[in-house]
């Protein structure tokens, strides 16, 4: 056994956890769950830190649970929530839970036979018989109401700084999850819960549940909210949030999500987002230290996520699609790029639409510069520019007798203008 408790530790992956949780993993192979909200069908960065966690916990020779909330998305949790969410259908519930798995499946191992194998479960599927009834006789008469309001969640919402009050719905939410975690102890005979901080009193509402109805030890832990040094929400950009599905966020624009990030937070995240040993961080930590400059922490760190998450091939095609803006590129380059990423590399830049029987007439550079797009403001600042030999074409410089034609499209219908170094303009045909 490896000793799960010191290795999140060091890591700052630990934010709370109950006494004797050390001593009872390092007894046998224990079993955990990490509550995963199936409200979109794939992942954001928000849900790495218990996917982290759930990893090490297998790596420590653990048996990790995903728990899916069918049944809780239903309802909506109010932790951390000032408002309602919406509420999702099954059809749409089955369907975010198999795409969930799919991403799980890069980080914890569920096809082994080996005893530790992970498990995916579905507190829908233990909910959806239960008669309301039968829960208020069998849960609920076994934790009062004040001990339900005493929660921080809860206090929260029913304050007066709260908008709107909070519904019976949600202020039921936490009974429902205690009982997955009194399911889970019967059935799977799991004796740890792990969550965000914000979860705390979600948890141990689990354990209580546990030990009145089942006579039974249960165990909860928490891991830190992730921050940005900044203050800045983790986990979003300008776009919203960073999704683990390439189809919301491209591998270039996660790759560099990561690699903007900044030293105090490379330092914290590359302890919790990376596999990598306690040595290896603080050699690399060391050198980062002595140039900053390099970026050494935060290329590792999108380095490492980036394959972790996506492929070695959408890392090494991610940084060919950061040296177009930022360092040595060639046509060929921008010429391999996809749709996707080549509209997310020159997110922002000015864009103008040609029809496509224009350019497979041809068009003369000037016209293209000035005419048709309005990247430069006249032919005579088109001509001198053209001249001081400062426009190229796809990143290749081209002179006044240039002629665009279908030969020059990027992905059969971009062409990338440039005058000088930092000046972009992308030809969008139609």
């Amino acid at each position: 056994m490896k000793n799960f408790i010191e290795e999140v530790t060091w890591r700052g992956m630990l934010h709370d956890v109950m006494p004797g949780t050390e001593e009872h993993l390092m007894e046998q192979m224990r079993v955990a769950y990490v509550g995963i909200d199936p409200t979109a069908d794939s992942l954001h960065i928000g849900h790495l830190v218990g996917v982290m966690l759930l990893k090490h916990f297998q790596l420590s020779g653990h048996k990790p649970l995903a728990l899916v909330g069918g049944a809780t998305g239903m309802i909506g949790d109010p932790s951390g929530k000032s408002n309602e969410r919406n509420l999702l259908d099954e059809a749409t519930l089955r369907h975010n839970q198999e795409a969930i798995k799919g991403q799980l499946a890069r980080f914890l191992d569920f096809t082994s036979n080996s005893a530790n194998a992970a498990e995916l479960v579905n507190n829908y599927d233990w909910m959806k018989n239960f008669s309301f009834l039968d829960f208020i006789r069998d849960v609920g008469k076994h934790i009062t109401v004040n001990y339900m309001m005493a929660k921080d969640s809860v206090k929260k919402r029913l304050s007066s700084e709260a908008a709107e009050g909070m519904s019976f719905t949600e202020f039921t939410y936490q009974l429902v999850q205690g009982y997955d975690f009194l399911h889970l102890y019967r059935e799977k005979n799991c004796t740890l819960q792990m969550g965000g901080s914000d979860q705390w009193g979600n948890i141990t509402t689990g354990t209580e549940l546990v030990r009145r109805i089942a006579s039974g030890k249960a165990y909860a832990l928490t891991c830190p909210l992730i921050t940005k040094a900044d203050g800045t929400k983790f986990g979003k950009s300008e776009g919203g949030n960073i999704w683990l599905d390439s189809a919301r966020t491209s591998p270039y624009k996660f790759y560099q999500y990561w690699l903007n990030t900044s030293d105090v937070d490379a330092e914290k995240y590359i302890k919790i987002f990376t596999f990598l040993s306690k040595e290896e961080i603080e050699i690399l930590t060391e050198k980062h230290r002595e140039a900053p400059h390099l970026r050494l922490l935060q290329k590792r760190l999108a380095e490492e996520i980036t394959v972790m998450v996506h492929s070695a091939e959408d890392l090494e095609n991610a940084i060919k699609a950061s040296n177009i803006l930022f360092g040595n590129s060639t046509a060929d380059d921008l010429k391999q790029l996809d749709e996707a990423t080549f509209l997310d590399v020159f997110d922002g830049v000015p864009q103008a639409e040609i029809s496509r029987a224009e350019i497979e007439a041809g068009i003369n550079i000037v016209d293209v510069l000035n005419e048709k797009t309005g990247f430069l403001k006249s032919n005579g600042e088109a001509r001198r520019a053209l001249t001081a030999n400062s426009i190229s074409v796809n990143r290749e410089k081209v002179t006044e007798d240039f002629v665009l034609s279908n030969k020059d499209l990027i992905n059969n219908q971009f062409v990338l203008l440039q005058s000088g170094k930092k000046n972009y303009f992308v030809i969008r045909v139609k």
